[in-house]
């Protein structure tokens, strides 16, 4: 097989792009600095910003309506502020949003026990509609999780035998 070769400024529309002074996508890129022209709605009333609202560093301001019923608190809060420092393009800011809401989880149990409500984390979970409608895919978990905790005993456990029998027999070690 042999490759033609294509004489690119024969093309028709080729490197249109290529001049930044020309570029035809020069409006909307900087959208933020120009009148809006393109725009066919009123923009919302900007909401009052009365709780902290983490937001994309990517952009200048807070969108007009967001959400205050949970206001980063807490490990799961400083982690989510560290990741808000980073664009949303690093892993720098989604795997630590990642983690943060792991840490929140456990931070959601840990106030409920400090409230004195114990979770009911089978039915929080969803296991009771798993059992009844997934059966299978619920059975093969929770083998797998007890698997992974018999076998996290076991080798956590391995070594107290031989401490025992050293201690039975008198040793002391030096």
């Amino acid at each position: 097989m042999q490759t033609k070769k294509i004489d690119y400024t024969q093309i028709n529309g080729w490197g249109v792009d290529a001049d930044p002074e020309n570029d035809p996508t020069y409006p909307m890129q900087h959208r933020e600095d120009a009148p809006p022209r393109d725009i066919f709605y009123d923009r919302p009333t900007q909401q009052p910003v009365d709780v902290e609202v983490l937001h994309s560093n990517e952009r200048p301001d807070v969108t007009a309506v967001f959400g205050t019923t949970l206001p980063p608190s807490g490990l799961s809060g400083a982690i989510r502020r560290f990741a808000f420092k980073y664009s949303e393009n690093e892993y720098k800011h989604w795997l630590p949003l990642i983690f943060a809401d792991r840490v929140d989880v456990v931070e959601g149990v840990l106030k409920d026990l400090a409230h004195g409500h114990v979770p009911n984390i089978f039915a929080e979970k969803g296991y009771p509609m798993e059992w009844k409608y997934n059966r299978t895919a619920f059975v093969t978990k929770m083998a797998t999780i007890a698997a992974i905790t018999v076998g996290t005993v076991l080798l956590l456990n391995s070594g107290k035998d031989k401490k025992k029998a050293k201690y039975a027999r008198g040793y002391r070690g030096k």
